[in-house]
């Protein structure tokens, strides 16, 4: 009778585990079926984000105001200034490079190159999916997207205009419509992708230091190819210039859309509070 009993009793403890592991089990294949359902959606509308802000980039020339078009005349000003400039700049970057830091020159070739530039932006987004962090997702989604819109640009403008290199030695030579690479010298790509990322990461800083630490870094890969007479001064400003007008565009864009909305991170409101015979600091939240 007892072993009976006995038996019975070890059966159901035995039933009752194996409920229990089979309702953990469950519960954790649920957990990630939440969870890769939660980053497959959250993909889904960074990836429509990146397409709208890529769209809203080459559509916004149709709603330019009066301030807009003086903005692009004073932006294509300075560019021709700096046209003007480019023999004599060229002189002496090229002077400078003889004894640049190796490793400089070498970072900003890496850096700016489309490869590694993807790669560093991808991370950045990716470590924003998986700690479900919005502020970080949306630096990569920015970065992105204003790649994406610049990388097309200069991709098409590099072809088109067929400016030669400085390596030709005159900064007047074109030959539009070139394949050879000796004729891409209008804009810098390096240029564009790496300050399209130094603008889209230091706008989420309101430090003034941390802000410029990271266009130093950006502006390195700009100076390097300077420094290697790939490019001429006015091909480098001009790629700069036109990355930040595009980030910048891009970010307005999505603030006024509000597909992204950045929560407050909690006050934490100190006071003394003394009573018989305690004195303490409460924190309220």
């Amino acid at each position: 009778m007892y072993k009976s009993l006995f038996c019975n009793v070890q059966f159901s403890f035995y039933l009752i585990v194996f409920a229990l592991s089979f309702n953990s089990i469950t519960q954790a294949q649920n957990d990630s079926l939440t969870g890769a359902k939660r980053i497959w959606n959250t993909v889904k509308y960074d990836g429509i984000s990146i397409i709208k802000g890529v769209g809203n980039a080459y559509t916004q020339p149709l709603r330019w105001q009066k301030n807009d078009f003086i903005s692009a005349g004073s932006f294509l000003a300075g560019t021709g200034v700096l046209y003007l400039s480019d023999n004599e700049a060229q002189r002496y970057f090229s002077k400078q490079g003889e004894n640049a830091p190796g490793v400089l020159q070498e970072f900003g070739w890496y850096f700016g190159s489309p490869q590694n530039f993807f790669m560093v932006s991808t991370g950045v987004y990716g470590f924003g999916l998986i700690t479900n962090n919005e502020k970080v997702r949306y630096t990569g989604v920015l970065i992105l997207s204003s790649a994406v819109a610049t990388g097309l640009f200069q991709s098409i403008t590099k072809t088109a205009v067929g400016r030669a290199r400085p390596s030709s030695g005159n900064h007047n030579t074109f030959d539009f419509f070139s394949k050879e690479s000796g004729y891409h010298s209008f804009p810098s790509g390096h240029s564009i992708l790496s300050f399209s990322m130094a603008h889209a990461i230091a706008k989420q800083f309101d430090s003034f230091w941390v802000k410029a630490g990271i266009y130093v870094a950006g502006s390195i890969a700009p100076i390097s190819r300077l420094w290697k007479n790939a490019h001429w001064i006015s091909d480098v400003g001009f790629g700069m210039a036109f990355s930040i007008v595009v980030t910048d565009g891009i970010d307005n864009f999505m603030k006024r859309t509000k597909r992204y909305e950045f929560s407050k991170q909690k006050q934490i409101s100190w006071r003394l509070n003394m009573g018989a015979g305690t004195i303490g600091v409460v924190g309220t939240f």
